[in-house]
């Protein structure tokens, strides 16, 4: 098993978050982040996955959410619908050689401390941009479960029959691979476009009894799926976690007083029929990212609106800012974007507004470092590492302590080796280790990540590279669990780094 290699503990004057939620979405539809076409054999994907991950571990995130499910199609072996046209050219057409992508991106995820979320889009069945449509779609397997809107073949969320092959479509995904959770974005019925009609007006008559509004029906139907697939998954594995990504405004003040300090703007409960807030109030989610994909001078929706009515509306759970950092320098009429320190804002408000971290949208624009922003991550606002935060709805009991810490002298470093903790009272055992150091005049604290030297993913060990001869050292060790409760330290373990030997003090 190899061992981590330390990063260097600094000093500065402010105190840089110990937990913050840090992702990115990396969109599978029509090669917009991964793969990056169509046509990669299985070698290349997994190059270029494993690549985009070491790149975005180097930025800074903890967390990634890949798109697993595009259009009516899998990334996955373990589903019931066809292979997707964007992993290996035709819709349906297996990968050759045989592989399962979901399983592999899950272990590099995991090997980089990365939780791995699973996003599926829950709508659609056939793009616009689809070129292969399989047989084994769903919108040809149940040709009446489907609606047809602007080029798009999508789910009609009145059937129930189809809500429930979306829900065990979706648990499917839970039950075969090791995720840590969940997560849709903000397709639900679809964004409206001129000229076109949702044609449910069969589904409503055989469905809608009882209500005389089709839209008051339609977020009832909506509500019943959020709420089927949380009880689903609740009930196969009730630690996972399930979020969704909903449009920004839920509802404008001026249609609405418990609405957002936003203006004539599209909203997720009157346009697309998506009752984002309910779902958090309710407790049928763990998280909710809205897309903010706003800037702070936009008039109708400015950003920091938003965020401060999504920071009073979160009842209890936590709140992901969705930041749109394709917009980072993009040429439009909100001039804004141009502004090098646009983003970089919004993230120290979203910090001021103790949301609990934020998902960029998306990988391809984080990579292409647009304004310099992913160095501006990697340089400050992420430069230390913080865990993910808890969710003690879910998990509260801290693991034990790792035993046994010990120091040996190498050639390149001081090597720390440890053993597992026993198990806690809750079974858990570390999922993985924190490795503090502090000179021996500090008084030694679990809240500055600064202080953090490494966090291990594989093995009870580590080298610390950074270690210089003449100077005292105290480390701690602590366990964290898969929902990232933090035990109490082993330690301290005193050490000076003498001439070519190692001295206990």
């Amino acid at each position: 098993m190899e061992s981590c290699i330390a990063q260097s503990a600094e000093t500065d004057e402010i105190l840089p978050p110990k937990r913050e939620f840090r992702a990115v979405w990396i969109a599978t539809v029509d090669n917009i982040d991964w793969p990056s076409s169509k046509n990669l054999i299985p070698e290349e994907q997994q190059e270029e996955f494993s690549s985009l991950l070491d790149f975005h571990k180097k930025v800074g995130m903890n967390a990634v959410f890949v798109q697993v499910r595009a259009a009516g199609d899998a990334f996955y072996a373990k589903s019931p619908e066809p292979w997707s046209e964007w992993l290996t050219g035709r819709q349906g057409r297996q990968p050759n050689p045989m592989w399962d992508p979901l399983d592999f991106m899950v272990q590099e995820a995991h090997k980089r401390g990365l939780e791995f979320h699973a996003w599926l889009n829950l709508n659609r069945l056939v793009h616009k941009s689809s070129t292969s449509v399989s047989s084994e779609n769903i919108s040809r397997v149940h040709p009446e479960w489907i609606i047809s809107y602007d080029g798009y073949k999508l789910f009609d969320f009145g059937i129930p029959e189809a809500r429930q092959f979306i829900t065990d479509m979706t648990v499917n995904v839970a039950r075969n691979y090791d995720v840590d959770g969940i997560h849709f974005d903000d397709y639900f019925y679809p964004y409206a476009v001129p000229g076109q009609v949702i044609q449910d007006d069969a589904s409503f008559r055989k469905y809608g009894e009882g209500f005389t509004s089709k839209a008051d029906w339609r977020r009832h139907n909506v509500d019943l799926l959020v709420k089927s697939i949380h009880d689903a998954l609740e009930a196969l594995n009730p630690r996972l976690k399930f979020g969704i990504s909903p449009f920004g405004v839920w509802r404008n003040k001026d249609r609405d007083p418990e609405g957002s300090k936003t203006f004539g703007a599209l909203a997720s409960y009157d346009d697309l029929f998506a009752d984002s807030r309910r779902w958090i109030k309710e407790g049928w989610i763990d998280y909710i990212a809205p897309q903010v994909y706003f800037s702070s001078g936009f008039n109708r929706v400015p950003y920091k609106n938003l965020v401060d009515w999504w920071a009073e509306n979160s009842f209890g759970r936590h709140l992901y800012v969705g930041m749109g950092v394709y917009r980072v320098g993009y040429k439009d009429k909100d001039t804004h974007w141009a502004n090098p320190a646009e983003v970089p804002n919004q993230i120290r408000y979203s910090r001021e507004t103790e949301s609990n971290g934020t998902i960029f949208f998306s990988s391809r624009s984080i990579r292409g470092n647009s304004l310099g922003f992913a160095d501006s991550l990697r340089k400050d606002f992420f430069r230390y590492p913080a865990l993910i935060p808890t969710m003690p709805w879910k998990d509260r009991i801290p693991p034990l302590s790792p035993k046994s810490l010990k120091a040996t002298l190498l050639s390149k470093g001081i090597e720390l080796t440890w053993e597992k903790p026993d198990a806690a009272a809750d079974g858990d055992r570390a999922w993985y280790y924190v490795v503090y150091r502090f000179e021996p005049e500090e008084k030694a604290t679990a809240y500055d990540p600064r202080r953090i030297i490494g966090m291990c993913y594989e093995g009870e060990k580590i080298i610390d590279l950074t270690a210089e001869t003449g100077k005292r050292y105290v480390y701690y060790v602590t366990a964290v669990d898969r929902l990232h409760n933090e035990g109490r330290p082993i330690g301290p373990l005193r050490v000076e780094l003498q001439d070519q030997k190692l001295v206990r003090f």
